[in-house]
């Protein structure tokens, strides 16, 4: 594989990472309806314990690895379900610094509603869904909406966008001039002293094929001098 194959997939890599951590990370709203709220013990292990609050932000576990979790039923308008964890952020990663989740699972009991009589709200939230491991994205607020076709703009999330992409653009150009400073200088002179090297061996070659070609030549001549001369 050549080296510009490899700057290929490493940074298609590179991409699907951001990416991915971008979309876990990143605060999404759902319009849904809250069907119910509760607690619950929950195992965690090797396979989804990075996805839930780091104990360090005050959450308590069993010596079994279960924790008490606090849980938000809720429907979309086309009736799937969607499940909640509301768990503490604190100063950890993400920096989202809630220390709410009391307030907030009073706040989602009493919004709960019924199909026959809904009360739809837009819920804030980071993470992912994930059946096979157990996961569920972490509630960050919870707002009434006036009703199941209304999606309110993700803002945090533009802003975050807007800002990275500022960010990106400054590095891009930071680094632009530092290679045009440093290292596309420091190339040419690395690929001027190789051909300048090559110039030099390509002439010690030519050099040592020569004398090689008179020392043949002179040994010749010397063994030649040896035999008798022809009658």
């Amino acid at each position: 594989m050549s080296m510009r194959n490899v700057q290929v997939v490493l940074g298609v890599l590179f991409g699907v990472a951001v990416f991915l951590f971008l979309d876990y990370a990143l605060p999404s709203r759902e319009t849904v309806r809250i069907t119910n709220t509760y607690n619950k013990l929950t195992d965690l292990n090797w396979s989804n314990r990075l996805f839930y609050a780091s104990p360090r932000t005050g959450t308590v576990e069993n010596a079994q690895g279960s924790r008490d979790v606090r849980f938000i039923d809720t429907v979309r308008p086309n009736g799937k379900p969607l499940v909640y964890r509301n768990e503490d952020t604190g100063l950890i990663w993400p920096p989202y610094f809630k220390y709410d989740s009391s307030n907030l699972h009073a706040v989602a009991g009493d919004l709960r509603s019924t199909a026959d009589n809904p009360r739809w709200v837009s819920v804030t939230s980071y993470g992912w869904r994930n059946d096979l491991l157990t996961i569920f994205p972490n509630a960050i607020s919870i707002t009434p909406v006036a009703g199941p076709g209304e999606r309110p703009t993700n803002w945090p999330a533009l802003m975050i966008l807007v800002i990275l992409g500022v960010l990106l653009a400054l590095f891009w150009r930071a680094w632009n001039r530092f290679r045009e400073a440093r290292i596309s200088p420091a190339v040419t002179r690395a690929e001027r002293r190789l051909q300048q090297m090559d110039a030099r061996a390509d002439r010690a070659r030519d050099r040592l094929g020569a004398e090689a070609r008179e020392a043949r030549g002179r040994f010749r001549g010397w063994v030649q001098s040896w035999r008798p001369p022809r009658r």
